[in-house]
């Protein structure tokens, strides 16, 4: 039991820049089944961060854009990072050996960085939307937060580690297990539809469904798995769930009204 809670400490020290006290579990991969939990705690932040902004400022994407920056610093960039150097390696190999070298780089080259400064506009665009076309839609912020963290956690279970060398995902991804899986689904699961009912069950199928497509194209362009991999498809899932509730805001208002 001892094991499954420091799992808990684990995931918030790698999924945030929280240093809360504690030991780390003996498997990096017991942190697995409380990603979606960390992610609504971020997601708690960004809600709050973002209704407090809107009201005070009377700016909806001036408080998108300091939003989007709090949330940044509270996960310290990691996922942005991965996602940068991951469309470097994409973009800049033709090799799966090449792609992984360019990734270990740590410049981030010009593919990455527009990538980059695409995913967080469209990130500003979505809240901005969200809070102009309907404030009761803001409540599901969080689903986004917690489900592009479940996405890591069915990445690892289901992926090698695409690195001969190792790295620094290598103890999540070699120490997962189905069961991991398992538990951040029906813990994302059970989040999502106390936040938002229906509504948030058929997220969590949209993000399995996304999370399948995105392992088949990890595969076979770079044989598995890595931490900056396991960032890209966290910040790509995040930027689409936000994206998709924004749009479908006006629509969900009437249904989040009865729940």
């Amino acid at each position: 039991m001892g094991e499954i809670f420091r799992g808990l400490i684990t995931a918030l020290r790698t999924l945030t820049v929280l240093r809360v006290p504690g030991r780390d579990a003996v498997s990096m991969a017991s942190a697995l089944p409380w990603f979606p939990l960390v992610g609504l705690l971020i997601g708690g932040v960004v809600g709050v961060a973002f209704t407090g902004l809107w009201y005070y400022l009377h700016w909806a994407a001036g408080a998108a854009v300091l939003t989007v920056l709090i949330s940044t610093l509270l996960t310290g960039g990691l996922h942005l990072d991965g996602f940068a150097d991951t469309v470097d390696g994409w973009r800049g190999g033709r090799t799966r050996e090449r792609r992984l070298e360019i990734m270990k780089d740590s410049r981030i080259g010009a593919m990455g960085a527009l990538a980059l400064v695409l995913a967080l506009l469209l990130q500003v665009v979505a809240l901005t939307h969200l809070a102009d076309a309907a404030h009761r839609a803001m409540r599901l912020l969080p689903l986004a937060f917690i489900l592009s963290r479940l996405v890591m956690a069915l990445l690892a279970v289901s992926l090698p580690y695409a690195r001969a060398e190792g790295g620094t995902a290598e103890l999540f991804v070699k120490g997962a297990r189905g069961w991991h899986f398992i538990a951040a689904l029906l813990l994302a699961a059970l989040l999502c539809g106390a936040i938002a009912g229906a509504v948030g069950l058929v997220a969590v199928i949209a993000t399995v469904l996304l999370t399948l497509a995105l392992r088949r194209w990890m595969r076979k362009n770079f044989g598995g798995v890595t931490g900056d991999l396991l960032g890209c498809a966290c910040v790509t899932v995040e930027t689409v769930l936000l994206l998709a509730l924004a749009a479908a805001a006006p629509f969900l208002s009437p249904i989040l009204l009865v729940w």
